[in-house]
């Protein structure tokens, strides 16, 4: 698997993790089929794709251009994961392929945005900007 790929698979079970933590912890198990029903995944929020633009602006010195097409390949990401979840939330092996898919269209948007010079420094940072994202999430 690429690093663009595995990156973006790790932000989003990042995401996918903490929003499952904050699920309620009471949800009763039920034992028939008519009883169980599937909670509903939780939703990536856009400050997730906002807060990735900030670091991202930070750390690749982004012109203001570049800002606002990464900020909106960002958004349109969180959607389609999104709708993704929602459409596809019980079949898992699905939804892995669906998210692989978006996440290979995403990494080639921002290829198209960045320098190569961004882009490769953008490689390299991956890890460290998403600690970034998890360290502002805690404040």
């Amino acid at each position: 698997m690429s690093a663009p790929r595995s990156f973006l698979l790790f932000l989003l079970a990042l995401v996918l993790a903490t929003g499952c933590a904050r699920r309620k912890k009471d949800i009763p198990t039920a034992r028939t089929a008519e009883a169980v029903t599937p909670a509903p995944a939780p939703e990536i929020k856009k400050r997730t794709a906002r807060d990735l633009a900030d670091v991202m602006t930070d750390e690749l010195q982004l012109l203001p251009s570049q800002q606002s097409k990464v900020r909106a390949v960002l958004n349109e990401t969180v959607e389609q994961v999104n709708a993704a979840r929602q459409r596809l939330g019980a079949d898992k092996a699905a939804l892995g392929v669906e998210l692989k898919r978006i996440n290979a269209n995403s990494e080639g948007e921002l290829r198209q945005i960045l320098t190569a010079a961004q882009y490769k420094e953008y490689q390299a940072k991956k890890r460290q900007m998403a600690e970034q994202m998890r360290a502002r999430r805690a404040d």
